[in-house]
């Protein structure tokens, strides 16, 4: 038996582990680029003068470009391999990173160049498939939610981006083009596809028609768009949220963002390993009930300390915890050929629950100068989540009895 089989029936290899650490390092990396503007989003405001809806559009563009390019990038990783797409995402990434450094005193520039480091946010859909093909079933869940952790780099970018910007303008940039570029080589040498992961012949348009035609895609989709669409949606939107309500300055706004989106990637794989040992369904319906709940009590503006502060931390570990419970999910429900186009999708519509908020609030608070109504559209929405999750998923991926009986017959020698 080689280093890339299974050592035994259910323990990961080392080539398992070290491909799941540089997935891990990789998708943090490129978060973390693509969410460079948002921590930076009130100081180009000193020059540009921009409302809070442009504000909200200018952090939420990298957001969407990220989402939707998740698709054709999940399929393209299932056709060529994460050991090609990869490096080449992360090395492409650096294009967008350095246009920052001229074009921050332009509001039309830095919506082009924000439309381009969306590439960033394409790596959840490389990654995924890659962890789920070298980790046995027992283990995916909790696998996956250790490379979910890679949105950490949100949290990075939230608290070191603002502070290396104001030691020097160009510093971040460069800082975190090095990083990719270093991480690029390395991924190239240290990542390796499975010799034996399935390789789709049928064309990419094929692909992601048949990933569209499983109803499993939608549901895990609109799942996946509250759980980890409300991380990406509160890691970019809420430095302003503090800043324009709490009167919070730029700097301690970024750095309770950061704290939020801190514990939402801790509590990632706590969802994954739950869900290991739980039903993954069961898990993401007490994850958003408690969201639901909480965002009601945020939407009564209660004081920043503590009121504000638990609840708004409380939210971060449940929804990390969904985040991790939903592709545990993916990871039981979908075929092997198909998990990254199915990871494509479900990541874009995630992504997509993250353009969203940042709009409506912004949106709301100009015409109503009140966020409360923003939070109890999360609140309606984690609920339904709730509900569906529990009555309709909790069976799904659940294996009969007559087949768990015909696969044990399938074991047993004579």
């Amino acid at each position: 038996m080689t280093d890339v089989a299974m050592s035994g029936d259910d323990r990961p290899t080392a080539a398992a582990w070290r491909n799941l650490v540089m997935a891990t390092v990789g998708f943090t990396l490129t978060f973390w680029a693509w969410n460079l503007i948002a921590p930076l989003a009130s100081d180009f405001d000193d020059d540009l003068h921009m409302s809070s809806f442009a504000q909200s559009e200018l952090v939420a563009i990298p957001v969407l470009v990220g989402s939707l390019g998740r698709v054709p990038v999940g399929a393209l990783t299932d056709r060529y391999g994460a050991r090609l797409m990869f490096p080449l995402v992360s090395a492409l990434t650096i294009i967008p990173v350095l246009l920052l450094i001229p074009s921050h005193s332009s509001y039309v520039t830095l919506i082009i160049v924000g439309f381009v480091l969306g590439l960033g946010g394409t790596t959840f859909a490389i990654g995924v498939p890659l962890v789920n093909s070298w980790f046995p079933p027992k283990h995916r869940g909790a696998a996956l939610g250790v490379f979910g952790m890679g949105m950490g780099g949100v949290a990075l970018s939230g608290y070191f981006t603002p502070r290396m910007y104001h030691h020097g303008e160009n510093l971040p940039f460069l800082v975190l083009a090095i990083a990719l570029a270093v991480y690029a080589v390395l991924a190239w040498f240290l990542i390796n596809d499975r010799p034996d992961r399935p390789i789709p012949s049928t064309p990419l348009t094929t692909r992601l028609g048949q990933a569209g035609r499983l109803r499993v895609t939608w549901e895990l989709s609109a799942l996946y768009a509250i759980g980890f669409g409300g991380i990406v949606a509160f890691g970019v939107y809420l430095p302003t949220y503090l800043k324009t309500w709490y009167e919070l300055d730029a700097t301690d706004a970024g750095t309770r963002a950061a704290g939020f989106a801190l514990v939402a990637v801790v509590f990632r794989p706590i969802g994954g390993w739950l869900s290991d040992r739980i039903h993954p369904a069961v898990v993401t319906a007490w994850a958003l009930g408690a969201v639901a709940l909480l965002a009601v009590v945020q939407a009564f503006d209660p004081t920043l300390v503590p009121g504000a502060t638990i609840c708004l931390l409380i939210m971060a570990a449940a929804l990390g915890a969904t985040s991790g419970s939903v592709f545990a999910l993916v990871a039981r429900v979908t075929p092997q050929p198909q998990v990254g186009s199915v990871t494509g999708i479900v990541g874009a519509v995630g992504g997509l629950g993250g353009f969203v908020p940042p709009l409506v609030m912004g949106a709301v608070y100009s015409a109503k100068d009140s966020y409360s109504i923003g939070f109890m559209l999360l609140s309606d929405l984690a609920l339904a989540g709730c509900v569906y999750a529990y009555g309709r998923m909790r069976d799904a991926g659940r294996e009969t009895a007559p087949a768990a009986e015909a696969r044990r017959k399938e074991r047993v020698p004579g």
